[in-house]
């Protein structure tokens, strides 16, 4: 196991405790004024080549979620896992799905060769 793994327990919404040996990748976090809602986002690489996204978003002390999601690559093939259901998607049509979701049209910054190259990046 690389140095820098070490055992994650990511509690969440959906299900059971989500457990891994891995490490985070990347985070992000802000705060929409007008909703009082605190997000963070936080994306870890796992020692089996997994990602795994964990969102959580506060409201006050009191009101908070969490939810978590595993992402594995199988070839052409996305498995995302959120603790209650999988779904399976061809590699193509996930960033599809992406493209659409953040407003991106094909030829938009970041493109879809950049996407991937992060995906791959996490699991270095």
């Amino acid at each position: 196991m690389p140095k820098n793994m070490e055992e994650i327990c990511l509690k969440h919404d959906n299900g059971e405790d989500l457990r891994f040996n891995g490490r985070l990748f990347s985070e992000c976090s802000w705060f929409d004024e007008d909703a009082g809602v605190l997000t963070r986002q936080q994306l870890y690489a796992s020692e089996n080549g997994d990602q795994v996204y964990y969102i959580i978003r506060s409201r006050g002390r009191d009101e908070r979620t969490r939810h978590a999601y595993r992402l594995q690559v199988r070839g052409d093939l996305c498995v995302i896992n959120n603790g209650r259901s999988e779904m399976t998607l061809n590699f193509d049509m996930l960033m599809l799905a992406v493209r659409g979701l953040c407003g991106l049209s094909e030829d938009a910054v970041p493109s879809l060769e950049m996407v991937e190259e992060m995906l791959r990046a996490a699991n270095a």
